[in-house]
């Protein structure tokens, strides 16, 4: 049987190559995504299974059917929001929670909702993507200080990388644990000077997942050196 891969934040950008560099590479994908799927009313491509669902909500049916009792080789919590930067004294704090709704809260209830299907792999990986912004090293030096990036993103993702140690320490030996900073994406996301192609991060993760690396905790920026915490 096919390893199984469950992807978050499917529809579009880098989640949706990740979905097709998988499948092409022998994986069954279950595709998760808040809004439908493009051409969801035709056969999707063999291997990939699309669930629609919210990661601000509790996982439903929909999702324990799909998967249907099946070990789970990998989670790419790739799902992810921002918000707008704002000057202090104009900052929105419903939007700083909902970005740490999504990018914190969403991977955790997804990870516990399939954490038996994960324990039953013999070689279990989750991944949260990241971004190098959620380094608390690098944020405190200022490496970053010249770029317009709102609270909301910043907080949510060191947030989201204080989990990925979190489920690390709670599942060494058991599960790896990598938060993946996939590079500067030429996507809706992305920074203006964006040019990497979502294609070639997926390519790239693909890789680090079938490589032998056992580092758990790891934070990792795709094709550069790994980064710190």
């Amino acid at each position: 049987m096919s390893k199984l891969a469950v992807i978050t934040g499917a529809s579009r950008g880098l989640g949706r190559s990740l979905v097709q560099e998988f499948v092409a590479s022998g994986w069954d994908v279950i595709a998760i995504t808040k809004s439908p799927w493009a051409g969801m009313d035709e056969p999707g491509p063999e291997g990939v299974s699309v669930v629609q669902w919210d990661v601000r909500a509790e996982p439903g049916e929909e999702l324990a059917d799909t998967v249907a009792g099946r070990p789970v080789d990998l989670i790419v919590n790739n799902a992810a929001v921002g918000a707008p930067h704002a000057p202090l004294g104009s900052i929105d704090p419903e939007r700083v929670l909902n970005s740490v709704d999504v990018n914190v809260a969403g991977p955790l209830r997804l990870i516990q909702f399939l954490l038996p299907n994960l324990l039953s792999a013999p070689d279990p990986i989750i991944v949260n993507v990241t971004s190098r912004l959620g380094s608390l090293t690098a944020q405190a030096n200022g490496d970053f200080a010249d770029l317009p990036t709102s609270y909301a993103y910043k907080i949510s993702k060191a947030a989201q990388n204080m989990l990925t140690v979190s489920l690390a320490h709670d599942l060494q030996g058991k599960v790896r644990c990598w938060a993946v900073h996939p590079g500067k994406l030429a996507t809706g996301m992305g920074q203006a000077d964006a040019s990497k192609e979502p294609s070639t991060a997926a390519r790239e993760l693909r890789e680090l997942v079938d490589s032998a690396d056992r580092t758990s905790p790891r934070f990792c920026s795709l094709g550069e050196q790994d980064l710190s915490w």
